[in-house]
Parts: C-alpha cells; structure tokens; sequence
C-alpha cells in the first residue's frame, strides 16, 4: 500500500495549506454569502453545521480525493461486510450488526450472527421487563429498587453515558449505580446506600477475567453475601454480560441470566450490544431498540452516502486535515446539554483506542 503521505492528494493538500493556512474565519464569509447553505447537511436526523471550519471548497474537494485515493469506500463496506478489518487481533468489526434493523443478513467466516444477535435482544427484552414490571424479585421477593452496573472502559463509559443521558425517561423506581474504579472506596461508597435485598449487580465482563472488574465484583459478592448470609440468593441477585460460562457459573451465577455478546464487538462500541442491558433496565427495552435504530439510519447514511455529502467522512477528514496540517492536538466536545455531560469523557475512550495508534493498518 501506498504511503498516505506519498499519495497524489496529500501532496495537493500540503500546497493548499500553504496558500490557506493564513486565511480568517470572517474573511471566508465574506467570500461566500453563501457559505454556510454549501457547508451543512441533515442526515439520520442530526444537523452538521461545518462551516466554521478553516477549509474552503477546494479544501473539502482535496480531502474527498485523499478518501477516494485511500479506497475509503472499499473499507466501508468490508467493515459492513464482516471482514476482519481488525488487522491486530484479526477480527471483523461489527458493532453496526448490533443495530441492524433490516432483514439482511451479516456473516462473519460464512455464517450469520444475526439469529444470535436477535435472540440476545430476545432475552434482554424478557428479562428487563420482569424487572422493570417488579416480576423478577429478591431472595425475600421484594421487587429491585437499585441497579449496580461493575464494568470498566466501555463496560462502564458506554452505558453509564446514556442512563445519564436519557435518564429523564428511567423508570421512577430504578436507580441506576455505576462502578469502574479498582479503587475500594467506589464500590464501599455505591454499598453503603444500598438495600442487599433489592439489588441488582451486572457484571459486565466478556472473558469474566478482567482485573479491575472482577475485584469489584468480588466485593459486591462479599458484601452481599455477609448481608443475606446465603450464597444461593446470589442467583437472584447478580446477572453476567459474559461469553465465560464457566467461570460465571463458578462466580454463583445461574448461566441463564448470561447475556453474551462477540469478540467483533469492541468495547468501546459494546453500548449496542448486551452491555446495554443497564440502558434497557433503566428506559425499557423499546427505548433502547429505539436507540438502535436511530444508530441503524446513521449506519446506513454512513454506508451509502457520497463521500462528500458523508456526514462521519467530512467530520473525519477535517481531523486528518487539523492534525496533520494545522498539527491541532486537542478537540474540544463541548455538550449543550448537562444530561450529555459523560459524553466527551465516552467520545475521549473510543477516539483514543480508535485513533491513539502510531501503526499503520498494515503494521
């Protein structure tokens, strides 16, 4: 593969920079009255104003070239296509398969992981209803009045980002808790609170190995367990997001109440799959389908929109543009809203592991 830097379009965009690096905002304006009508668009139901961007047409001409050069297109559709575009761990990328609202199928090494996705939705639908209706209860059978979510990374970012986002529509007797840190005092601090006879604990691990998160498990476990003084009520009281059975079912989980999810899902976009399951508990699993599918219509603008009409190339191509002409190191996220205030701290994660590479896709 070419080297990005070597190609055609990267050259032109190095002498463009030259000739526009010195150029105002205003003066751009004034230009072009008709700047921001040239510089906006609508798709899934979201509005992008990019305007106020130091880039002009020709800017935004050259860009679309360097994604056509670099066979953009091509790697969309291998990523919905299921091919293992994770070249580090040799793994299809297929967070879009979770919201995948249409009848197609998605196949990964010749099979379809959309019977597998739609039955976990199943379950996660029958489960959070018996909570959210009072029909799953405590080992005294007392309905559950707390939810603790123990997670790390996007086991804990993802979900806790949206609870706190849509937390206007959770059901009124559900409080949600969140613990991450390894740190004991989160979790004594989120227990101290709490009613052992009506809570609920997720364990969101996939291997059910992860340090951090199964030391908090542990003491969730210890505390409860010292509280009831019966092991078996655990049963009633912890839930896994898991692909170990065996190791869930060690820990004192009935295997049934196992949500799995795929080594294609990445952490930082598990939100869509079973790690979820808080989001559904908290705003009812119709909420969180609704959630899915208004993923679904971005996935599909992503998938099929020109490249210069692509509302996640454009915003993509003006990072390459400010990191490596303008050597921009910051991005500031900046939510209008106080119930968005986990979303740069979510956003931070997923650019980070995204993007936080010094390896080419070809290594």
């Amino acid at each position: 593969m070419t080297r990005l830097k070597e190609l055609k379009s990267w050259k032109q965009l190095s002498d463009h920079y030259a000739e526009v690096s010195h150029l105002h905002m205003s003066d751009m304006f004034a230009a072009d009255p008709q700047r921001f009508d040239k510089l906006s668009l609508s798709a899934a139901g979201l509005f992008l104003d990019y305007s106020k961007n130091r880039v002009n047409q020709t800017t935004l001409s050259l860009l679309t070239d360097l994604a056509r050069e670099r066979d953009l297109k091509a790697q969309i559709s291998a990523m919905f296509g299921g091919e293992a575009i994770n070249s580090t761990e040799q793994r299809a990328v297929l967070h879009s398969a979770l919201r995948n609202r249409a009848e197609r199928s998605v196949e990964v090494d010749g099979s379809d992981i959309m019977p597998g996705v739609r039955e976990v939705l199943a379950r996660m639908k029958t489960f959070t209803e018996a909570v959210r209706e009072g029909q799953w209860q405590g080992y005294k059978g007392d309905q559950i009045t707390d939810v603790v979510n123990i997670g790390i990374g996007g086991s804990d970012l993802g979900p806790l980002m949206v609870c706190e986002a849509l937390q206007r529509f959770s059901h009124p007797r559900l409080a949600l808790h969140f613990v991450s840190n390894v740190d004991g005092t989160h979790i004594a601090s989120t227990l101290e609170k709490l009613n052992p006879a009506t809570t609920l604990f997720i364990i969101a691990s996939k291997t059910f190995t992860t340090q951090e998160t199964l030391t908090n498990a542990h003491s969730a476990r210890q505390w409860f367990v010292e509280a009831t003084g019966d092991e078996a009520a655990i049963a009633s009281h912890f839930v896994a997001l898991s692909t170990n059975s065996q190791e869930v079912e060690k820990f004192g989980i009935d295997t049934n109440n196992m949500f799995e999810f795929w080594d294609w899902v990445g952490g930082r976009y598990s939100l869509w799959s079973a790690i979820g399951l808080p989001i559904a508990i908290a705003i009812g699993m119709e909420r969180f389908e609704d959630l899915l599918t208004g993923a679904y219509e971005m996935d599909e603008h992503f998938r099929n929109a020109e490249l210069d009409q692509n509302m996640p190339v454009i915003l993509a191509l003006l990072t390459v543009w400010y990191s490596n002409f303008f050597g921009v190191e910051t991005t500031a996220v900046l939510p209008y809203d106080q119930y968005l205030s986990r979303f740069p701290a979510y956003l931070q994660q997923l650019t980070m592991e995204s993007n936080g590479k010094y390896v080419t896709a070809d290594g």
